[in-house]
């Protein structure tokens, strides 16, 4: 399943739409104004699915996600002088890439490929493309690729 992740040109807060290879609209992402960042995902009928919510006060930045209100993860940025790296508590997740390219893949414990994510170059929004090998990862692996997307923001 390939997802096309694109940022809407005029947007205040973080707002994405993700498109399947049809260009049928999956998930909307909502930005909030918040201290930190708040995500929230709604699926093509306007329900939410899920949100992420940026932690305030720590020295790297951290993101929960949230599954129908309920707190099933976290991701967080590692310090690391040279590169980026990304520490995952959800389902064994790891993320593997060239995190500065944005050409990375969120791999399980077995190193079994979950998602792929690049970046399209020459868009004038951010556009990603993530390839997700099992549609029912699709969900988290957006969420996953949103935070390490706002984690970004922050430290720019």
């Amino acid at each position: 399943m390939k997802l096309l992740f694109k940022q809407r040109m005029f947007s205040w807060f973080h707002s994405y739409d993700i498109y399947d290879e049809m260009g049928r609209t999956l998930f909307t992402v909502k930005g909030e104004p918040s201290l930190g960042h708040c995500l929230r995902i709604y699926d093509a009928n306007g329900n939410e699915l899920g949100m992420i919510q940026e932690r305030l006060f720590k020295l790297m930045p951290k993101f929960d996600l949230y599954l129908g209100g309920n707190c099933v993860g976290s991701i967080a940025r590692e310090f690391t002088l040279f590169s980026a790296k990304y520490d995952i508590d959800y389902n064994g997740w790891h993320v593997e890439g060239d995190f500065f390219g944005w050409d990375y893949e969120i791999k399980n414990r077995a190193g079994t490929c979950i998602a792929t994510v690049s970046k399209e170059l020459l868009n004038w929004t951010d556009t990603y493309s993530i390839t997700v090998e099992n549609p029912q990862d699709a969900l988290c692996a957006l969420m996953v690729v949103l935070a390490i997307d706002a984690e970004k923001c922050s430290r720019n």
